[in-house]
């Protein structure tokens, strides 16, 4: 609630008055029929009768604030748990968020937070005023003939037994319900994301159809769920129409013995429906509750996701060079996972060098990368960037000088600049188009006729692959970092291009450390270092010409990109 809980708690208090309000207005009736009515007593009927619309404007005014208040704790509460809970997602770890899918988080910050939202509303506001009501109108009857108050005391519980029992049989049906919104959710961005690969298979119709199979699996979950929730209306009336027939019953006896009048009746009437509408309207919290309880233990699943990785509570807060050191790392993605992603690496890389990384598919090149700026922690063995662990730094100075520009390039929505801005918010234009000339992106950029204000739609897809490219590499220069790391960040862009940007690299940041992940060797060659991963191990390193005269895997891998691999090297012939 934070800074709602002024409005949070003025709700309830509002409340207060209205009910106060509602439950006098029968009186003031009673004395209006017995005194005025009945006697003819013109003056006293026109005294009740101010008085009543009084009180009623007096409750108006109550139940206005009422629900002002409550609207805006409402749409506070759920502001800030939006906030909390996708703030808690940034600190998440890779590992962490590994255990939830894209779709499911979206849902949680979406739907899931609307339910919650909506039962909190309900409980400041229904929730208490319907109890509250209840116990005022029944101490009034009570007041008026405890013969016929009695009878509240059987029907409330009968009515409250009915609803727990509504509910516990309804809430498990939600909770299987929500969890299908999160496939649907997965479909719709897969295909969202996915649609020019699904119009050029021309696989509409097949989407559609996976579409509808989720849309009816919900649909069958949440009839199930809502014919248990359809019970609690039928209960309801049959309790309140037999209690209106019952109390019409005994008061039309005890009027006629003379021991309750007219006015006193009507009043017992009044509170009847206000503790019967009291009962119904609970109902109604019930529903959403249940409705809302699934969504909860779903957003607190999330929240209750401690951070895998964090800053230790005496960090290290400057890190001097770029120099990495791998001694005997493992990593594996879950202890639950007996395979090793990694295994054994011992690696020096000193400060300025620039080291190449290739590997087959599945080698974990990628793995070995993100253990430097602790995306991932190692399971075994030390990390060491500047002499230091890598564990003793603080999140965000690590981060800020170990740089990477990802295999899946990813630009935001918002213009060229708005994007470069995020290496360093603080860059002025000179060293934007510095920064973009560097990564040969300078020239193109030019070209839109807004250059470097040109709009991006969500994840650049108005650029090519890459143009892309050449934008994150830019973005990741901004940072000026000790060590930059690009996993497979040239893949899209031409031979020439790669190897000017090699060249830049090389004469404009020596002293950064270059770590580059690559499937062509020509975009490795010269490098200082190659490393060559199977398999999670580091099975050689050397530099191209020392790799090339004694690995059998990069021999082949090299003549088959260079010369189309009708060689033999060595005893190996290359296929």
């Amino acid at each position: 609630m934070r800074d709602y809980k002024k409005d949070t708690w003025l709700t309830p208090l509002f409340l207060l008055g209205e009910v106060a309000m509602e439950v006098t207005i029968p009186l003031f009736m009673a004395e209006l029929i017995d005194g005025g009515i009945s006697g003819g007593n013109m003056s006293l009927i026109v005294k009740y009768g101010l008085i009543l619309v009084l009180f009623a404007l007096v409750s108006l005014v109550f139940g206005a604030l009422a629900g002002k208040h409550s609207a805006i704790a409402m749409a506070g509460f759920g502001k800030n748990l939006r906030y909390d809970l996708f703030r808690h997602v940034q600190r998440l770890s890779y590992s962490n968020m590994d255990k939830f899918s894209t779709s499911g988080i979206v849902t949680r910050l979406t739907t899931d937070i609307t339910h919650v939202q909506n039962a909190f509303s309900m409980i400041i506001r229904i929730a208490f005023r319907s109890p509250v009501m209840m116990i005022f109108a029944t101490v009034m009857t009570f007041e008026i003939s405890p013969t016929i108050a009695v009878w509240f005391l059987v029907v409330i519980p009968v009515l409250a037994v009915g609803m727990l029992l509504i509910m516990k049989y309804s809430f498990p049906i939600f909770e299987r319900a929500f969890g299908s919104y999160d496939e649907l959710n997965k479909v719709v961005q897969e295909n969202v994301r996915g649609i020019r690969v699904v119009k050029s298979y021309v696989r509409e119709n097949y989407e559609v159809s996976k579409f509808q199979a989720v849309s009816q699996k919900i649909f069958t979950q949440m009839v199930k769920a809502e014919r248990m929730l359809s019970y609690e209306l039928p209960l309801m009336q049959v309790v309140l129409y037999a209690v209106m027939l019952l109390l019409s019953w005994i008061g039309a006896k005890l009027v006629v013995s003379g021991t309750m009048t007219t006015g006193e009746l009507t009043s017992v009437f009044a509170y009847s429906m206000q503790i019967l509408m009291s009962l119904m309207t609970l109902g109604i919290v019930v529903i959403v509750i249940a409705i809302a309880r699934a969504s909860t233990r779903r957003i607190n699943d999330l929240l209750n996701e401690q951070p895998d990785i964090t800053s230790p509570n005496s960090p290290v807060t400057e890190l001097h060079t770029g120099d990495v050191e791998f001694r005997n790392v493992s990593f594996r993605y879950s202890t639950k996972v007996e395979k090793y992603a990694l295994s054994g690496i011992n690696l020096r890389i000193h400060s300025g060098q620039t080291i190449g990384i290739i590997g087959g598919a599945g080698s974990a090149k990628s793995t070995l990368v993100q253990l430097i700026p602790r995306l991932y922690d190692a399971s075994d063995g030390e990390v060491l960037v500047s002499g230091t662990n890598v564990k003793q730094y603080d999140l965000h100075v690590l981060r800020n000088q170990v740089v990477m520009v990802l295999q899946k390039n990813v630009l935001f929505e918002g213009t060229i600049k708005e994007n470069l801005l995020w290496g360093n918010e603080s860059a002025t234009d000179d060293e934007l188009i510095e920064a973009c000339k560097a990564a040969q992106a300078h020239d193109f950029i030019l070209a839109f006729p807004n250059g470097y204000d040109t709009h991006l739609t969500q994840g650049g897809s108005n650029v090519s692959g890459g143009q892309k490219q050449r934008l994150c590499i830019a973005r990741a220069l901004l940072k000026k970092p000790k060590i930059l790391i690009l996993d497979d960040s040239t893949s899209a862009v031409d031979t020439r291009t790669d190897a000017m940007i090699r060249k830049v690299f090389k004469e404009s940041i020596p002293d950064t450390t270059k770590i580059i992940i690559a499937q062509r060797i020509a975009s490795v060659e010269e490098a200082d270092q190659i490393i060559l991963l199977h398999e999670g191990k580091m099975v050689d390193i050397g530099s191209h010409q020392e790799l090339l005269s004694r690995s059998a895997i990069y021999q082949e891998t090299y003549y088959t990109q260079t010369k189309g691999g009708g060689e033999y090297v060595g005893q190996h012939e290359l296929r």
